[in-house]
């Protein structure tokens, strides 16, 4: 994943320590039904609500995504903190889980959504940066190959600075589809919204960022870290 996943590993069992304690009369734990690797997301949070411990198999399944995407927003030190958050918030609320959805997914990425937003202001520092890094960066290599170098990091640039543009909404969307890989649906569970509000922030934010690029497709564009 090229960033740390301690932290959050950390928390996660801090949280189950405190939900192992012996039942009344010293019973012991139930058994796992299934093998972690046969639960569905769904069937792992309804057994951790008997057996906490079920609840790691979501971290094992998704940090790692959830992490790199994190990373992509704020950087990887902030998404450390960020993901340790998002797994401590999503056991606290695993009763509150729609066990119809057997993937838990796009609701992680609802909660890391809100986590992310509460560190707006440093997405926004961190597009300025990756602005400010494109455009300053040097260009190595052939001569025939300096003109595409420096157009490609020109257009990295401009996708920096229109990202930091966009409304929070708009961002949020936007990311989940691009580098989220979420579906339209799973972007709108994720957020808590109608499909056709994910369709109208989407097809806004495509707009502003393609005009920001001079007509670009900003899918095109790859995002390389300086």
């Amino acid at each position: 994943m090229g960033a740390r996943p301690e932290q959050a590993s950390t928390v996660m069992a801090q949280a189950l320590n405190e939900e192992q304690a012996p039942a009344p009369g010293g019973r012991a734990a139930e058994p796992a039904a299934e093998s972690a690797g046969d639960l569905a997301d769904s069937a792992a949070i309804r057994q951790s609500l008997r057996q906490p411990e079920q609840f790691a198999v979501l971290y094992d399944r998704h940090a790692a995504v959830l992490h790199r995407y994190a990373g992509r927003r704020v950087g990887d030190q902030v998404a450390d903190d960020l993901v340790a958050a998002t797994f401590l918030a999503a056991f606290q609320a695993r009763q509150r889980y729609d066990l119809a959805r057997a993937s838990a997914l796009p609701w992680l990425f609802g909660i890391l959504t809100k986590e992310i937003a509460r560190r707006h202001r440093t997405e926004r520092a961190r597009f300025r940066a990756l602005e400010r890094a494109w455009s300053d960066r040097p260009t190595d290599g052939l001569a025939d190959q300096v003109a595409a170098d420096v157009s490609a990091q020109a257009a990295r640039g401009a996708l920096a600075a229109a990202l930091a543009r966009l409304s929070p909404s708009e961002r949020g969307v936007l990311l989940l589809i691009a580098w989220g890989d979420l579906s339209y649906d799973e972007a709108a569970q994720s957020l808590g919204i109608p499909v056709g509000t994910v369709r109208s922030r989407l097809s806004r934010a495509r707009r502003k960022v393609r005009q920001a690029l001079g007509g670009i497709n900003p899918t095109a564009v790859t995002e390389e870290r300086p």
